[in-house]
């Protein structure tokens, strides 16, 4: 065994955005057995990426959302996540970085409304792109943990104060498959 077959041993970095569109925001849902998920549009930064390219990668594969189509991304919040999730591969550490942009209502007509994501056996999940409230996400099922801070900004634009985040652990989350 070595260092990389224990949990927690890799490190990987996902960024995800917050697109609002007034005081509504995109999210992606995911529906499984266990029940609805949600989770903002973003993905895994491949190894050299930039992290902002790695972003607009994303939000163009999942909302196709052109770069120039959205206000400059922000960096909001960092939260560490270390839970233990169901499968053959050890759990990675992951640290998620959430960014917000802004888009106008011609924009947001546009974007994608359904988005398909690979599986590892190679299948697809269907993801709905759904625009909610900021302000009911503390009470959605969301990934990363950060719906209390989203519901509790004055408004989408509010400066956001200390970005770090609460670790996700075992102890505060356990995957829903």
């Amino acid at each position: 065994m070595t260092d990389l077959d224990l949990p927690f041993s890799r490190v990987a970095i996902r960024v995800g955005a917050l697109v609002f569109c007034g005081d509504e925001v995109a999210l992606i849902r995911r529906d499984r057995p266990s029940g609805s998920h949600y989770t903002p549009p973003g993905g895994g930064v491949h190894p050299g990426e930039d992290l902002l390219t790695a972003l607009r990668r994303e939000l163009t594969e999942e909302l196709h959302l052109a770069p120039d189509d959205a206000t400059q991304p922000e960096l909001c919040w960092i939260q560490d996540q270390m839970v233990t999730r169901p499968g053959p591969t050890p759990s990675p550490r992951k640290l998620h970085l959430v960014f917000r942009c802004q888009v106008m209502p011609e924009v947001r007509a546009s974007l994608a409304t359904v988005e398909y994501d690979d599986l590892p056996d190679g299948s697809i999940e269907l993801g709905i792109i759904e625009w909610v409230p900021y302000r009911q996400l503390q009470h959605l099922p969301l990934f990363p943990l950060i719906g209390a801070v989203v519901s509790a900004l004055a408004s989408p634009d509010a400066p956001t104060g200390n970005p770090y985040l609460p670790p996700i652990t075992d102890d505060n989350y356990s995957w829903r498959v």
